[in-house]
């Protein structure tokens, strides 16, 4: 068992993040300009997640399993949480296939400097919405350079 305990839980987590991010001009306008359709697959809990950038406004739809997406990534949900900490690299998380990606991955990776104000925002997203049991950075301290 992973750190969310069900489906519904990881979901109020990453649904109302994502959200968030998608209302956030200085991520959302670089979202938009990718036009990409992101589904992602979680694991332990299970939960898919569709954020669709193709229109013009960044929409989070939970359950989505039909609309075609452009890129799939498939992740357990404790990957995610840790990722959206700044805690996982990517290119080393595909490596290992703790993340599993399909689909363009270089535009994936050219999404990752537009996205990289999200992991600051995340710890403090999860204080503000009665999330902060799951705030790992309360514990953490990143390496130094």
């Amino acid at each position: 068992m992973g750190m969310f305990k069900t489906t519904e839980e990881f979901e109020k987590v990453i649904v109302g993040f994502f959200q968030l991010v998608g209302n956030t001009p200085i991520i959302a306008d670089k979202l938009l300009e990718s036009k990409m359709v992101i589904r992602f697959t979680y694991t332990d809990p299970d939960l898919v997640v569709v954020v669709d950038c193709a229109g013009e406004k960044t929409e989070v739809r939970p359950h989505d399993t039909e609309t075609k997406a452009v890129v799939e990534m498939t992740m357990s949900s404790d990957i995610a949480h840790r990722f959206w900490f700044g805690m996982v690299n990517l290119t080393k998380a595909l490596t290992r296939k703790e993340m599993v990606a399909k689909g363009p991955i270089p535009k994936v990776l050219k999404l990752l400097p537009a996205i990289k104000p999200s992991y600051a925002m995340y710890p403090q997203y999860l204080d503000a919405n009665g999330f902060g049991q799951y705030n790992i950075t309360k514990a953490y301290t990143p390496p130094t350079a």
